[in-house]
């Protein structure tokens, strides 16, 4: 029973899969096709992979003190500081791979949150309810 489940899923995953992410013919043309769109992909991609592996260890600090008792000392703080370094180094790749400035991203970044609340203050109303083009 559970063999019949998991080969009727694992041909689900299969047919929902685009072509782009099962064939590195079809990966190459998106490529290609994205590099002609003046994004360098090979630092968007490094860019993207390697935000999710920093981002994961810093939430692995967190993680432990939280919820595994680790202290949070000098020796943690100056860990978390070094992994937003990394995290940091990640954010600038994406932006050389978009060709944006990272002071614009920074003040996109506060225009947007400044719209959505107008008293600059979090706001749960205003965080649930967002205009539309807000994302």
């Amino acid at each position: 029973m559970h063999q019949n489940l998991l080969e009727e899923y694992t041909d689900f995953v299969d047919k929902v899969t685009s072509e782009a992410s099962k064939s590195s013919d079809k990966m190459r043309e998106r490529i290609n096709y994205l590099n002609s769109k003046d994004i360098e992909m090979s630092r968007l991609l490094t860019a993207g992979i390697g935000l999710s592996g920093e981002v994961g260890e810093f939430n692995e600090i967190i993680k432990k003190m939280m919820f595994q008792g680790k202290t949070f000392d000098d020796v943690a703080h100056e860990h978390m500081k070094r992994e937003l370094g990394d995290i940091m180094w990640y954010v600038a790749q994406a932006c050389l791979a978009l060709k944006v400035d990272l002071v614009d991203v920074i003040n996109t970044n506060k225009e947007k949150l400044s719209k959505r609340f107008p008293q600059q203050q979090f706001n749960e109303k205003y965080d649930a309810t967002r205009d539309q083009g807000d994302i």
